[in-house]
């Protein structure tokens, strides 16, 4: 996969600004979080297919009774977008039902079923978050492990975790089974709230399936070369 590119603005008008930068023989894989998606609802989602050629990775990060998310995932199956989330904190019988509501969507809407990917612990938490507020008496990478091999008993396509759990999460599960690492950093940008963070070209060295990576390109002053350079870095396996 291209390096996916945090769509992290407030409301439609100034996403698609953004986007007329980058040229239509360009596509892109665009995530839609949940600032974007509550402020515009799915409409946003054929206003962006609509204005460039585009993959969505649709990140709502479902996580309620398994009853609830089935019935929100038929909804987001029927958006045609490739990725969207559920949290793997919520368990085996939630991402089951998840992974039912989306097949039935994308069914009942004549799309491909997007695939669901877990999210396992945030790139914004650390050891001490883990343990003194989680009460989670293990080491991180061992938890990431552990989640993402219940997500992938639970029929999950993948996870969502921080590259420097990639090689952990390998271990545990297929080869196919997908590792899309947020908490990305070129060298020499800030770290902003991320804690575990790497590279683009680390995480491909990594393992990692896909990168997603927001105010590294978004702020940047010129986000097409940004992204550009982002996109050498990941492909190459250099930084």
């Amino acid at each position: 996969m291209t390096p996916i590119i945090a769509l992290d603005f407030k409301d439609q008008a100034t996403t698609l600004d953004f986007l007329k930068a980058f040229p239509q023989t360009e596509r892109l894989f665009v995530k839609i979080g949940m600032e974007l998606f509550y402020a515009e609802g799915p409409a946003v989602i054929k206003a962006i297919q609509a204005a460039h050629p585009v993959d969505i990775f649709l990140d709502l990060k479902l996580h309620d009774i398994p009853n609830t998310v089935e019935k929100a995932a038929w909804q987001l199956g029927r958006l045609g977008v490739a990725l969207t989330t559920v949290h793997a904190a919520g368990g085996k019988d939630m991402m089951l039902a998840a992974k039912r509501g989306l097949l039935a969507g994308a069914k009942a809407a004549h799309h491909p079923a997007p695939k669901m990917l877990a999210i396992t612990h945030l790139t914004s938490t650390d050891q001490a978050m883990l343990e003194n507020q989680l009460s989670i008496d293990m080491p991180i990478s061992q938890a990431v492990q552990r989640l993402a091999a219940i997500a992938q008993a639970s029929d999950a396509d993948g996870v969502v975790a921080s590259a420097l759990e990639t090689p952990l999460i390998r271990s545990v599960t297929k080869p196919d089974f997908l590792v899309v690492t947020p908490g990305i950093r070129p060298r020499g940008t800030a770290v902003g709230d991320q804690k575990r963070v790497v590279t683009p070209g680390r995480a491909k060295r990594l393992g990692s399936s896909a990168i997603v990576i927001g105010r590294p390109i978004t702020q940047a002053d010129d986000p097409v070369a940004a992204y550009q350079s982002i996109k050498k870095a990941w492909e190459t396996a250099h930084d």
